[in-house]
């Protein structure tokens, strides 16, 4: 790629960022209007996103009106489960886009009713760099780290542990069998991003999903105050 080529990237990739930031600002505003709070959930594949949704659900079902809204590449096999909870559902299929962004989520919020929800949940694609630069108009951004993956993500992925309210330590379960330095993993974190809040959670068990639970009631409330 020659120099020119990449000076003429930067404005172009400038222009859709500032595009679909204009549109988050949008959606932003209709949930607001609605009192209704917007989660961003992000995660590798594999790190239990899904999982996770799914507990929260089983939490939550009797204290707010919930809805999800699910990214992936291709397929409906995530929201076909959460269907089965009764949980209203959007499917989003980018068709081999990275991330979700906010002119899809527009698409999908048109597909709700609103009035009758408190919180929506968005599952984005399995990714931990492109859905961080693409704000949806969500309130908070969450990020989930398996233990499985290792204690080394925010080394490898530091764009998005500087940019969510929490990180979901999820499959605690399996610390006794692999390699994770929980303790360094938590001073690493709020070392980059002293404000986050850290839930130490296994979807498998149940453990930890209490915290995380009431802490998205919370959030919830201050969307709707």
């Amino acid at each position: 790629m020659t120099q020119k080529s990449k000076q003429m990237q930067v404005p172009i990739v400038q222009d859709i960022l500032s595009a679909n930031d204009e549109i988050a600002l949008q959606n932003r505003e209709t949930l607001d209007r609605t009192g209704i709070c917007m989660v961003n959930l992000m995660a590798s594949p594999g790190a239990g996103k899904t999982s996770l949704l799914l507990r929260t659900i089983e939490s939550l079902r009797t204290k707010l009106r919930m809805a999800v809204i699910e990214g992936d590449i291709a397929s409906t096999v995530d929201a076909d489960r959460i269907a089965q909870e009764n949980i209203p559902v959007v499917q989003i299929n980018t068709g081999g886009q990275c991330h979700l962004d906010a002119p899809m989520l527009r698409r999908a919020l048109h597909q709700l009713h609103l009035p009758d929800l408190d919180l929506i949940i968005v599952e984005n694609v399995g990714n931990l760099i492109c859905p961080v630069d693409f704000h949806l108009g969500e309130h908070l951004n969450i990020m989930i780290a398996s233990v499985p993956e290792g204690d080394d993500k925010p080394y490898k992925y530091p764009g998005i542990f500087l940019a969510v309210d929490a990180v979901v330590i999820n499959k605690i379960d399996l610390l006794p069998y692999v390699h994770f330095d929980l303790a360094a993993f938590r001073t690493l974190v709020t070392g980059m991003n002293p404000d986050v809040h850290i839930f130490e959670v296994s979807c498998e068990t149940g453990v930890g999903i209490a915290p995380w639970a009431d802490w998205l009631v919370q959030q919830t409330g201050k969307c709707q105050d």
